[in-house]
């Protein structure tokens, strides 16, 4: 994977990813979101990587400090292949659209609820900075694509397109959090999915329905 600048706040020590840091990072990450934050120890991802808990220090000074940097290339991550998807879709509404939401489905898939519930309340800095990046891609690629569907008639003028994406973001804001999530008994993944089918069938015309 590519190095990508951090996309979280200066000051969150996160180092430049050599290449033990980057298997450091890719087995946290997986092990993160399977297995939540709260209860992994350095210990134990240490074990899971087959390396000493000095290496997984001489790399990483705390599990906080790994924690973010696991957000950092998984934000990166999301950004890159939803930027690929784009590139690598065709040049229709409903090409483009299948391509973000097959991206965004395949990320959500990854991130167990116990991860996110467990961030939320040990990190709540961090959490923040995740919803508010996680704004900030929505209105990047939904945005650009919701005003392309309403030029080529296949979603609707007569609610404005800012009005559409800010009435998406606060269903993700709403839904896709740890209390909300355990109430519903969801996952992030069926969540988003729910969310999206609900949205598109407002903000679809009839035309776009179609296709």
């Amino acid at each position: 994977m590519p190095a990508h600048p951090s996309i979280l706040k200066a000051g969150t020590d996160v180092r430049p990813p050599a290449e033990a840091a980057r298997r450091i990072i890719a087995g946290a990450r997986r092990y993160f979101f399977s297995h939540g934050f709260r209860g992994v120890t350095m210990d134990d991802l240490a074990a899971e990587l087959g390396m000493s808990k000095k290496t997984l220090y001489a790399h990483f000074e705390s599990k906080m400090a790994l924690l973010r940097a696991v957000m950092d290339d998984k934000l990166s991550a999301v950004e890159a292949d939803l930027e690929q998807a784009l590139q690598e879709a065709g040049g229709s509404f409903p090409e483009r659209l299948q391509a973000l939401l097959s991206c965004m489905r395949m990320h959500t898939e990854e991130i167990g609820a116990a991860y996110v519930r467990d961030v939320r309340r040990e990190a709540p800095e961090l959490f923040a900075q995740v919803q508010q990046r996680r704004r900030e891609l929505i209105q990047r690629f939904f945005g650009k694509l919701i005003q392309d569907g309403r030029k080529a008639g296949m979603i609707r003028k007569d609610i404005p397109a800012v009005m559409l994406i800010e009435m998406l973001l606060g269903a993700v804001d709403s839904v896709v959090i740890p209390t909300k999530m355990d109430e519903l008994q969801t996952t992030p993944r069926e969540a988003f999915i729910q969310i999206i089918t609900v949205f598109l069938e407002g903000a679809l015309t009839d035309e776009g329905r179609k296709k």
